[in-house]
């Protein structure tokens, strides 16, 4: 297997879930419309759905270093396939409950959440198998990504207004069968993909230590926590907008689940455009400044263009100038957390993060539609619309946020505290601590020259995404779907 058929493997598997993951975005809302015609039961499936992505992020994170995290992103895609399939399988029978939809989406939540934190928290190790820098292999998988979420929401569209959305998650649920493949196949060799052979015998005594590790290096790093407190606002009114606002808007204003596939498709494509001109010139600027302004720009006008108008046009140039501006933010993102975390706590805090960053998630569908129940759709926009507004402020009034410009905290970069930490003895094989690239390899010169060719590493999502960060996340730190 070649060098760098891992990471290719692993941002083609990204890419497929993210692409389904868009069809789910928009057919359960659609289908839920459809079946129901309520904006609260759309929110309270959307509550359903998120709920389960934040316990297990509360408490996955050791768990997907005792398992391993190439089998844990397989294991979760199978269910996730299993749980999106029996949706329409279930309806065409005739025998799908409301309440059983609610189930299966909550199966659905809790398995994704682990397989996205396990991609994601390879990138470094990959990138060093493959002889790249770790600015670059997260800048490609947010454009990968963002690049998919275009993509499978414009195809989310067109399948939905000519064949159904029932049909739309049958598609959904083979992108992840094909990803779950991806990874068992083309993910081989990576001591960091399997399960960690040094850590204590499992007990809940043991897994509550690592967990705490996990917080407790989040809460001791007052630039993360200003990022999670930020973004948990902003994933929370994404997940209303996009599990609610949306359709209900495209319903009555724009036409249908066509302009739900193109007004989505628009804000991925602006983020795969805004990720490709940061990773190209987003070095030579303060990290901190680009930030603020993208930030800003890249979600409340949204909201409010879709309170004042009833046409695509304004809201579809709106969308595509607010990809641009988050496309420019999880790469930074990515790249602090990155700095920021060593390898031995990186499942543990990453899941921490994405617990922190999607914890308002199941409040935003729910309240979106408790809101356009009892304020009308105008009124609801407004309201999350400004709760966003407020959110994006915070690199504006927090101290916390000058230190984005530093440097990283180790002068080793992610695994500095795997060499010294517990069990060091036991990783120290015949190829040393540093696993098989050995300390002089492609990563070393990258960590040793933190603003060399690829300036401040640029650019995760997050969340990540909503964070979706729509990540999902999205699973991570990102802003947007």
């Amino acid at each position: 297997m070649g060098h760098r058929t891992p990471l290719a493997a692993t941002l083609a598997a990204n890419s497929i879930s993210t692409a389904g993951t868009s069809l789910t975005l928009i057919g359960v809302p659609w289908f839920v419309l459809e079946t129901t015609g309520s904006a609260g039961r759309a929110g309270l499936v959307a509550f359903c759905a998120t709920l389960p992505i934040v316990v297990a992020a509360l408490i996955g994170g050791p768990f997907i270093d005792r398992i391993g995290r190439r089998r844990v992103a397989v294991a979760s895609d199978a269910v996730c396939a299993s749980a999106i399939a029996a949706i329409p399988l279930l309806h065409f029978a005739g025998v799908l409950d409301f309440w059983m939809l609610c189930v299966l989406m909550a199966v659905n939540g809790f398995a994704h959440t682990p397989g996205n934190t396990a991609r994601y928290v390879l990138i470094p190790d990959l990138a060093a198998h493959a002889g790249t820098t770790i600015a670059r292999a997260a800048s490609l998988f947010d454009a990968v990504s963002r690049g998919a979420r275009m993509v499978g929401a414009a195809v989310a569209g067109i399948l939905i207004a000519f064949v159904g959305a029932e049909t739309a998650l049958l598609v959904d649920a083979a992108t992840f069968a094909v990803s779950a493949l991806l990874i068992a196949a083309g993910v081989r060799g990576i001591p960091a993909a399997e399960p960690r052979k040094a850590e204590a015998p499992v007990s809940l005594r043991a897994y509550g230590t690592e967990l705490r590790e996990g917080y407790a290096h989040l809460l001791d790093n007052r630039l993360l926590l200003a990022i999670v407190v930020m973004v948990m606002f902003m994933n929370g009114t994404d997940q209303g907008w996009y599990a609610v606002l949306l359709p209900v808007h495209a319903e009555a204003e724009l036409g249908g689940a066509t302009a739900i596939g193109l007004l989505t498709a628009m804000f991925g494509a602006g983020g795969l455009v805004g990720a490709l001109l940061y990773g190209a010139v987003g070095h030579r600027f303060s990290r901190r400044a680009v930030f603020t302004v993208c930030v800003i720009l890249c979600g409340a006008p949204r909201f409010l263009v879709a309170a004042v108008t009833g046409t695509t046009p304004p809201l579809a140039v709106t969308m595509l100038l607010g990809g641009i501006a988050g496309g420019v933010l999880n790469p930074i993102l990515t790249t602090v957390i990155y700095e920021r975390v060593p390898d031995r706590l990186r499942s543990r805090v990453s899941g921490a993060l994405t617990a922190g960053c999607e914890f308002a998630m199941p409040l935003g569908g729910l309240a979106a539609g408790l809101l356009v129940e009892g304020a009308g759709a105008t009124g609801a926009l407004l309201a999350m619309g400004g709760v966003y507004f407020l959110a994006t402020l915070s690199p504006l009034v927090f101290p916390s946020w000058r230190t984005l410009d530093d440097g990283p905290v180790a002068a080793d970069g992610p695994g500095a505290e795997e060499r010294d930490g517990p069990g060091a003895e036991e990783r120290e094989g015949p190829e040393g601590p540093e696993g098989p690239e050995g300390p002089e390899g492609p990563g070393a010169r990258e960590r040793e020259r933190p603003d060399a060719e690829g300036g401040r590493l640029g650019k995760p999502s997050v969340p990540p995404a909503g964070t979706r960060v729509s990540s999902p996340a999205p699973s991570r730190p990102s802003p947007g779907p």
